[in-house]
């Protein structure tokens, strides 16, 4: 149970972190998200599926053996995963870190809105409050309580609100398939959809930006320690201690982003940035308790 907890804090430590790792690249070194969010699905996608090929190779090709599920498959990886963090990635381009991941975990009212619709019902009084929490953290971040300035730019809102949706969807879409499959191959091979559909556009091996030792360690990190290993702890952390406590220690993602992005990269996050933080962080807890 200890252990279940702990896979669950240091996966979203270590998403949290990757996002800061990914602006200071954007801002220092030059490299697009495009390349980034595509390199990223492809390597983490062979990580995630090579250690299954090796126990069991028939359970990794389990869900593509029926036309439905590759159909499944295919519309996660380019609907759920590439769109997810390709949202967010723009997002951190024309923000920080701090602010897109904040604007991500958004994403939860959109699910209790999507149920509401799908089962004919208006929300309920938790959800109600929740939605209003969602709204006024979201005032708070972007306006900084004055309704005449914007302290983020209009594409960083409106990527940052895309982005909340496409977690929305990645969250509910790969459901059916992860009852019947191993959560790790499904999501592998969503990363490999999703990376293969982005090369199609932006060629991998026309590698952009400013390259040193820098540049090649956090890009390694982002990989890694951003997408292979948090995804795996996180699906550990489900199986121990269950998708609603695993998906509540997850919710600590935002402050993580936040912490980093004002100490390294010295980001201005002032009061109202935080107390949006708290507000949305209370939007999910309210969301995710039975």
């Amino acid at each position: 149970m200890v252990l279940g907890y702990i896979f669950a804090l240091t996966a979203a430590l270590l998403w949290g972190v990757s996002g800061t790792l990914a602006q200071y690249l954007f801002q220092h070194r030059e490299v697009t998200p495009e390349w980034l969010v595509t390199v990223r699905m492809l390597m983490a996608s062979a990580v995630l599926l090579s250690f299954p090929l090796i126990q069991n190779s028939k359970a990794v090709f389990a869900p593509l053996k029926e036309k439905k599920d590759r159909l499944s498959i295919i519309a996660f990886g380019i609907f759920g995963m590439l769109t997810v963090q390709y949202t967010y990635f723009v997002t951190i381009k024309h923000s920080n870190a701090a602010t897109a991941t904040i604007l991500q975990y958004l994403g939860p009212v959109f699910i209790a809105i999507y149920y509401s619709f799908i089962e004919k019902r208006i929300p309920v009084v938790k959800e109600f409050i929740a939605i209003t929490f969602a709204l006024l953290g979201t005032f708070l971040i972007v306006t900084h309580g004055s309704l005449e300035t914007l302290s983020v730019t209009p594409q960083a809102f409106w990527w940052g609100v895309a982005s909340a949706i496409a977690l929305a969807v990645y969250s509910v879409l790969p459901l059916n398939l992860m009852n019947r499959h191993n959560a790790a191959i499904v999501v592998g091979w969503g990363m490999f959809v999703g990376g293969v559909s982005l090369s199609l556009i932006y060629t991998p091996w026309n590698v952009p930006g400013i390259w040193d030792s820098t540049a090649f360690i956090f890009t390694g990190a982002i990989i890694l320690f951003g997408t292979a290993l948090p995804f795996y702890l996180y699906l550990r952390s489900v199986k121990m201690v269950g998708a609603t406590t695993a998906s509540l220690l997850a919710c600590i993602e935002p402050l993580s982003a936040a912490v980093v992005a004002v100490f390294w990269l010295n980001v201005s996050f002032g009061i109202f940035d935080w107390l949006g933080t708290v507000c949305i962080l209370t939007t999910i807890a309210l969301l995710t308790k039975k």
